[in-house]
């Protein structure tokens, strides 16, 4: 079955976005899109999980019990960051007919004394790709 496209306004024409290492994104209408601290909500547990697991007999039952808690707990946090990017394009998307995407100088941020925990880029690559494609 095949529908129709939907043609809707949209309230600004013309949106710049920078990409950032604190915040996902800020637009140039001043909007700022908070990037998913998944991974710093989940780190415990996930540092908890690693730890215990590298104590157990490689391939016994309890080692593949707590190696698929990990594999879970792994995906559970690249589908928060798919689900906020997918929330962050689809607004990009409804509401504005051009998007302008800072180029980024990742190599460069990340020459910084001090990085952030979780690597900066694992979102940006997926925002690029996504908003060309729209």
């Amino acid at each position: 079955m095949e529908t129709a496209p939907q043609i809707t306004e949209k309230s600004v024409d013309l949106v710049g976005v920078d990409l950032g290492v604190k915040a996902l994104a800020t637009l140039s209408t001043g909007e700022v899109f908070e990037g998913a601290k998944s991974y710093k909500k989940l780190e415990a547990k996930l540092s908890r999980l690693q730890y215990l697991n590298r104590h157990k007999t490689k391939l016994s039952n309890n080692w593949k019990k707590t190696k698929f808690q990990i594999a879970r707990l792994h995906s559970r946090i690249a589908n928060i960051r798919k689900d906020i990017l997918h929330k962050l394009t689809t607004y990009l998307a409804k509401n504005h007919n051009k998007i302008v995407i800072e180029d980024l100088n990742v190599s460069g941020m990340m020459a910084n004394h001090n990085p952030p925990p979780s690597p900066p880029g694992r979102e940006w690559g997926w925002v690029t790709l996504a908003s060309t494609s729209i």
